[in-house]
């Protein structure tokens, strides 16, 4: 029976991995993501888009002056040049240290997800473990009788490895859209300089925000689940070992696929907060 257990440990290791993993990814820096290498590479693109963000900086406000002026004699008013030269400089600075402006985003927000688990306690605790009951159960099995635990295991260390991967992945997705957002910020900033224009930025700025937010809501939903997971599923002693092994790793699957759900979701959870 020892492969019938190796095998669920093996499967609650990767789990219990992932989320550990997890729980380093919320709260490391792009820039020492990987050792830092991506980043560099990031910090080089959004260099050489500066230069396109300044060309884009004019065209957009050469747009807006005409959209926005109705004549010449508009343009000479004092009031109104000022208020186009002030718009002016702020795009110009903008797009120069835009950059500056998203990683200190990112650190106010960064500071939140360090305070909701410094809070929670929770922080690298809460990892799946096999019961000692289901334990005793299946080492009380014989050969014959082992079979369909065999399957159960299978169908479970399968769904649970599976569930790993794709929770990890969506973890990985929210950083690697930090990096794009980085990489390409000189060319949506550059938008401020006219006034028709300026909500692609102002947009582009929301969503920066919000992909920095996701951070809190995966925090959390990793939060509630290692609470939950502090009580783990109830075996009842009567049953024979399979509905034992099959009831527990029902109602485990199904913890986690609540915390996957929840963690996949937290992209559409921001949108709503931030009426993206």
């Amino acid at each position: 029976m020892n492969w019938v257990i190796d095998n669920l440990n093996s499967a609650l290791g990767t789990w219990n991995d992932k989320l550990t993993e997890i729980w380093a990814l919320l709260t490391q820096d792009p820039a020492t993501f990987k050792g830092g290498g991506i980043w560099n590479v990031m910090i080089n693109i959004n260099g050489a888009l500066k230069a396109i963000g300044y060309g884009l900086l004019v065209l957009f406000f050469a747009a807006g002056v005409v959209k926005t002026c109705s004549g010449l004699a508009e343009l000479k008013k004092p009031e109104h040049a000022l208020k186009l030269f002030l718009r002016f400089v702020l795009a110009k600075a903008a797009v120069g240290y835009g950059l500056d402006l998203m990683l200190a985003i990112f650190s106010i927000v960064q500071g939140i997800v360090s305070t909701i688990i410094g809070q929670s306690g929770l922080a690298g605790s809460g990892g799946a473990s096999l019961p000692q009951d289901v334990i005793d159960k299946i080492n009380a099995v014989g050969f014959w009788d082992s079979i369909p635990l065999w399957i159960v295991t299978l169908l479970g260390s399968l769904f649970i490895t599976v569930l790993s991967f794709v929770m990890i992945l969506t973890v990985y997705s929210r950083m690697f859209k930090l990096f794009i957002f980085a990489a390409i910020a000189p060319v949506p900033l550059s938008t401020f300089a006219g006034e028709p224009t300026s909500n692609i930025g102002k947009n582009f700025l929301r969503s920066y925000a919000g992909a920095c937010l996701e951070g809190a809501v995966i925090a959390l939903a990793c939060i509630i689940f290692s609470a939950m997971a502090s009580a783990p599923p109830a075996v009842d002693p009567n049953v024979s070992a399979v509905t034992a092994v099959w009831s527990y790793v029902a109602e485990l699957a199904f913890n986690l696929l609540v915390l996957v759900g929840a963690v996949k979701m937290s992209d559409r959870i921001v949108k709503e907060l931030l009426g993206l």
